[in-house]
């Protein structure tokens, strides 16, 4: 393919994007097949000759299509967000021709420039310590764009690992291997945190205790308190804290001042994790969560959730980049410039060596929209709590957990399972204690220009709400608001 045919070839892309996202809606958002559905619609041997794009690009239709979960679709209800946008889509389209492998500042000094700067908006913009910021006087920390909040995790356990075994190395009198050290380790979180904290653990041959929670699904200080107790009493080394703001099961909240507190008393690092509701601090209002966040020493979030940045963006603070460094620098030669001394290098500040130019669709997304839009989109939790009324005026439903932003957790017997075979709506199941529980986000962005703060609130707008088509959570009840009825009809 040369460059004319792939101007031309671009703009039908283009154009099928365009189209796709405009009629998602219309698509089964979960497909109907089984695996290796697709071993006997592709050959068993790559071509040994070229292909006409014609015929490649038929098979995105007849190939792919048939087995794509449509994460953009508005009637995707499981998991958490994983949204999109056009200008985070563009900005991918110039990461990608620019092809830069920004491992230090010098091979792609704006790679590294873009993202010391936007990661410092986006801490500003979230309301998080100055201590997060890299143009900060008092700062000795930084953000950094990981691909994924497993991957950041596991980067502040190794983190919090090395810089926990070099104190005790440094206050005994004897030489003592490293590997000895780790197995008196012990780290802790709570009983609804994310799968990748075990997987950290598992990884790095690291202790982890599952604390449990109060009955608001929190881990406490007392708690937390108590089990370091415990493990001192038993000869280990209590030495991290993962709290979860916004868990995956319920999207309950860790009681981060009260873990914070223990942690500072007990010289523990404290990682909070805020894939999802991270988003939400944009507004303000939604920050009482945050509430003992200057404890942290790290902190992370997806903007690929909820942001309209699209996978993969995750962004990663530290409050002593220093401590990340001491666990992953290397320094080959072929590595070194001129200017390492004064300059970032991210490879000394993540697992892999290469990186690539994920602030681009940042950068461009925070421009396009600004932070009264993005503000705007967060506050569609507006929707999940109407949603939650609905459910908890109907004696047919449960609701086991409080609704914290946009996620609403309910029971019904067999709703799920005939949901889910319907094609036409994809939640995800979760267990709450001995309860199975059914999971509802919010997950789609609106299709029309910026709208007013107060527009959901204002009663002249229900009927356009009703043919609304930014949420599948907008379906006939009566006037036709966000109800209990559809999912009903399906039993």
């Amino acid at each position: 393919m040369q460059a004319e045919e792939y101007n031309r070839r671009g703009k039908q892309l283009v154009d099928y994007i365009t189209q796709y996202l405009g009629s998602v809606r219309d698509r089964r958002v979960i497909p109907d097949v089984k695996p290796g559905y697709m071993k006997d619609l592709i050959p068993d041997c790559a071509p040994a000759e070229p292909e006409d794009w014609d015929h490649i690009w038929d098979d995105v239709e007849k190939v792919i299509m048939p087995g794509m979960v449509h994460w953009q679709s508005p009637h995707m209800h499981a998991y958490y967000p994983s949204l999109t946008s056009w200008p985070s889509m563009l900005g991918d389209m110039l990461a990608d021709a620019l092809n830069c492998v920004g491992f230090t500042w010098a091979s792609s000094p704006a790679c590294t420039e873009l993202e010391l700067n936007v990661m410092d908006w986006l801490c500003k913009a979230l309301g998080l310590p100055s201590f997060f910021l890299h143009h900060h006087p008092d700062s000795r920390g930084g953000g950094i764009l990981q691909s994924t909040v497993s991957e950041s995790t596991l980067v502040a356990l190794l983190a919090a690992r090395k810089d926990k075994i070099l104190q005790l190395r440094s206050e005994l009198d004897q030489d003592v291997d490293e590997s000895i050290l780790n197995s008196r380790l012990v780290a802790y979180t709570s009983d609804q945190a994310h799968s990748s904290v075990e997987k950290a653990g598992l990884i790095t041959l690291v202790k982890i205790r599952f604390l449990p929670t109060d009955e608001h699904l929190s881990l406490t200080g007392d708690t937390l308190k108590q089990a370091i107790g415990e493990d001192r009493r038993r000869g280990l080394v209590p030495f991290m804290v993962c709290a979860t703001l916004g868990t995956t099961g319920v999207c309950a909240f860790d009681r981060l001042s009260e873990l914070g507190s223990v942690c500072s008393e007990e010289a523990l690092w404290l990682h909070v994790d805020a894939a999802y509701a991270g988003s939400a601090y944009f507004c303000p209002e939604l920050r009482w969560s945050l509430d003992g966040i200057e404890y942290a020493d790290s902190f992370v979030f997806n903007p690929s959730k909820w942001m309209m940045v699209h996978f993969d963006c995750t962004a990663f603070w530290v409050k002593d980049k220093y401590k990340l460094q001491q666990t992953f620098s290397v320094d080959p030669v072929y590595l070194r410039h001129e200017n390492s001394q004064a300059a970032t290098d991210f490879m000394h500040w993540q697992i892999p060596l290469s990186r690539r130019f994920r602030s681009l669709k940042l950068w461009f997304v925070m421009r396009s929209f600004g932070l009264k839009n993005l503000q705007a989109h967060i506050r569609h939790v507006r929707m999940a709590k109407l949603f939650e009324s609905k459910i908890r005026s109907d004696p047919n439903f449960e609701v086991p957990a409080d609704r914290h932003l946009g996620l609403v957790v309910f029971c019904l017997k067999e709703l799920l399972r005939r949901l889910t075979r319907s094609g036409s709506m994809y939640l995800i199941p979760a267990d709450l204690h001995s309860k199975r529980i059914i999971r509802f986000t919010v997950t789609s962005h609106p299709k029309i220009p910026p709208y007013p703060e107060n527009y959901f609130f204002n009663p002249e707008n229900v009927g356009f709400l009703a043919t609304f088509k930014s949420s599948s959570l907008l379906i006939k009840y009566n006037v036709a608001i966000c109800s209990c009825w559809a999912l009903k009809c399906f039993l």
